[in-house]
């Protein structure tokens, strides 16, 4: 289906189609892919408040209880920065409830976060992690930092070349932003062609969905240099299974017996070569 919208955010481009599935917490929203770049996003962001961020009611997080939750994920940056965290100052923008920086602060010379979110700031004080609410207190102090992370937080942002832009303001000279978000080429939502997870994985507070074409140009947009960009599939092949079988999530929990070391990280190379990961990281410089 072909419509005409605003301008993509992008590259200006004006031929935009709808996806097929629905955002599964609003009717009103549709999810729509710019035809000249490939750009996904949410046909109106008016639904978004300022300031804040995702979380509805902050009083009744458990943080302990998510930092459980996503702790696989966790680590595994963690595994993957390795010893570049040694002796570098971290800052974690986006951090949530602190469980990235919980375990990477004891590898790094210093460790920070940005939350925008000031009811989880006593998590932080707890933790032992410092804390702010926005960019500007770090740039007005004059900070910088050697790595800054950004994990599943640029998708939900009206701007985000602006606040990359700004991020990148507080890189040192030789410093790297690092970026993750989930893929607009997820297996399941184009080779699969999965409807039931079409219905489910589009969110109101995913304003954008990128895939390596478009993270890139992102990235560009916002003056900062590409170094490299990498698929990372998060969900086992026995997920993948049990939507295309039963037409929900879970299946890692459910149909963990079909979970094999060797046989997800094949799966995870086939589709890493196939550019249909969930995941995207990429590694950006000034």
């Amino acid at each position: 289906m072909s419509m005409s919208e605003e301008a993509c955010y992008l590259c200006g481009g004006k031929d935009h189609q709808e996806r097929p599935g629905r955002v599964r917490d609003s009717e009103s929203l549709r999810v729509t892919e710019c035809k000249d770049c490939g750009l996904v996003s949410l046909s109106s962001f008016s639904h978004v408040k300022e300031p804040g961020g995702m979380y509805e009611n902050v009083s009744e997080l458990n943080p302990e209880s998510i930092r459980r939750e996503c702790y696989a994920d966790d680590k595994r940056r963690v595994e993957f920065l390795g010893e570049r965290l040694s002796g570098q100052r971290l800052l974690d923008f986006g951090s949530g409830v602190g469980g990235f920086l919980e375990l990477a602060m004891g590898k790094t010379e210093y460790a920070k976060g940005i939350e925008s979110e000031e009811g989880l700031h006593e998590t932080y004080r707890g933790l032992g992690i410092p804390v702010c609410a926005d960019i500007g207190e770090l740039r007005k102090a004059g900070e910088s930092f050697d790595i800054i992370t950004a994990f599943h937080v640029i998708e939900h942002l009206p701007d985000p070349v602006a606040t990359m832009s700004e991020l990148g303001g507080l890189l040192t000279e030789s410093g790297e932003m690092i970026v993750e978000v989930p893929s607009s080429d997820d297996a399941l939502l184009t080779m699969y062609e999965c409807r039931p997870f079409q219905s489910f994985t589009y969110w109101s507070q995913h304003l954008f969905l990128f895939n390596a074409r478009t993270l890139r140009a992102l990235a560009a947009e916002a003056g900062l240099r590409v170094r490299w960009l990498q698929q990372v599939q998060r969900y086992s092949l026995a997920n993948h299974l049990h939507w295309l079988s039963k037409g929900q999530p879970g299946g890692h929990k459910y149909w963990h017996w079909l979970s094999d070391n060797a046989l997800d990280q094949a799966y995870e190379n086939r589709l890493a070569t196939l550019g249909l990961s969930d995941t995207l990281m990429m590694g950006v410089g000034r």
